[in-house]
């Protein structure tokens, strides 16, 4: 890889944390109606966070392979730092609806994706 990649590869993997830890704040205002309810909303809740972790994992496994884990450490705990602080951004309809939910589960896959295509592109 040239210099810039492992630079590229850090920045989406703290975008990959920061849209994991977003999904997490926003899913933990869900679950005392979840619990209770079942239907399309619990599916919504649930499916979202099956999507985000297994997203989080598959990213976490490739950016590990592009970058030193040092700099894992420093840009995935940069976000996780930075997250409620984003979230304070959004509205509250979108933080408390399921819009959120779909929309930061739908970015932590699209950042794994991009950062597995790294990987890839890495060792060919």
């Amino acid at each position: 890889m040239g210099s810039i990649e492992p630079v590229i590869a850090t920045a989406l993997f703290a975008a990959l944390v920061l849209a994991a830890a977003l999904q997490g704040l926003a899913a933990s205002g869900h679950f005392p109606r979840a619990a209770k309810a079942t239907g399309p909303g619990s599916v919504v809740v649930l499916g979202s966070l099956e999507l985000t972790v297994a997203g989080f994992a598959a990213g976490t496994f490739a950016a590990l392979h592009v970058i030193p884990w040092y700099a894992v450490v420093i840009g995935g705990g940069l976000a996780v730092l930075v997250a409620p602080l984003v979230l304070q951004f959004f509205p509250d309809r979108f933080v408390d609806g399921r819009g959120a939910l779909v929309v930061f589960a739908a970015a932590s896959g699209v950042f794994a994706i991009i950062l597995i295509a790294l990987a890839i592109a890495f060792y060919h």
